[in-house]
């Protein structure tokens, strides 16, 4: 117990302490001798979800896993619930567990039965899925979200509470800002955490879907990415510093070449400018930062060929 009080940091850990029991009486439901603080066998069919569960995605195949361990050693820890109307409960913590049981053909399960408020319920339950199931980025992202905004706390507040840094936190909540494709793909495990934060460093949602794309189809690694996002940035900003009051910019592109210019920078993941001379004529230079760069942007041309 003492090492999960650790792992929950300072002030959500004592939502989840519930005490051990060898004794596991069953409920009744007719008398209702079990009172708050108990832990007892109860019915499945009397437990509902919680409506504050951040969780949405269970793998199958482990799910099947824990009903066999279930099948062979019981449930091990008890879930915890609160009393809800008309004799039934309202599951706070143990989803995966309630899930496992039913596959197992359990028709009861031990539980923790425990007063709670609506906020201790979406504090319990996103900590606890946080700590114990591995969450996909999006889900502790919008769990992250929901308990800043149901429960009225800061970044700051949220992050001592969990034990994390508010960077860390800052950080997560991030995703959310990213289009609606790639937070899917985050999700699906398509992209990594961190590629997506490579692509939270650009502000053109246009871009950051062409590269999302590239990284799928091409396999980019984060710092493939990184360094993408390196040489657009700086394309940027030298083009940032064209448009500088006071300074005369280079006569290096035709007003009309702006938008490809900007579209080729985007494509090769690298500063492109094209440069006009009279009559017509002209250049494109693509600019690469090393060897390793030069090699995957030539890799592009022969692969446009």
């Amino acid at each position: 117990m003492n090492a999960k009080k650790r792992a929950l940091g300072k002030g959500l850990g004592a939502l989840l302490d519930s005490p051990a029991s060898e004794s596991q009486p069953r409920y009744d439901i007719e008398k209702d001798l079990h009172a708050v603080g108990t832990v007892a066998h109860v019915p499945l069919n009397l437990i509902q979800s919680n409506p504050y569960q951040p969780r949405t995605d269970f793998d199958e195949q482990s799910l099947e896993d824990l009903a066999n361990s279930i099948r062979e050693q019981g449930v091990i820890q008890p879930v915890t619930v609160r009393k809800a109307d008309e004799g039934k409960f309202q599951l706070i913590s143990g989803e995966r567990r309630c899930k496992a049981a039913q596959l197992a053909g359990l028709s009861e399960i031990p539980a923790y039965i425990r007063s709670a408020n609506d906020q201790e319920m979406r504090e319990m339950a996103i900590v606890e899925n946080i700590q114990r199931e591995n969450l996909n980025p999006m889900e502790i992202a919008l769990g992250y979200q929901q308990l800043i905004e149901d429960c009225k706390l800061t970044q700051e507040m949220l992050a001592e509470r969990l034990g994390k840094s508010r960077s860390s936190i800052t950080n997560q909540i991030r995703l959310l800002k990213l289009p609606a494709e790639i937070q899917i793909g985050l999700r699906q495990e398509l992209i990594s955490t961190g590629h997506a934060r490579s692509l939270l460093s650009i502000s053109n949602i246009q871009t950051q879907q062409e590269i999302y794309q590239d990284i799928i189809a091409q396999g980019l690694s984060v710092r493939d990415v990184e360094e993408i996002v390196k040489n657009i940035n700086e394309g940027v900003q030298e083009e940032e510093k064209t448009d500088t009051p006071n300074k005369k910019p280079e006569k290096t592109v035709n007003a009309r070449y702006v938008d490809l210019q900007k579209s080729l920078s985007s494509f090769y993941g690298s500063k492109v400018q094209i440069k006009t001379r009279s009559g017509g004529k002209g250049s494109i230079v693509i600019n690469f930062s090393s060897g390793e760069d030069l090699e995957r942007i030539l890799k592009m041309v022969q692969k446009q060929d």
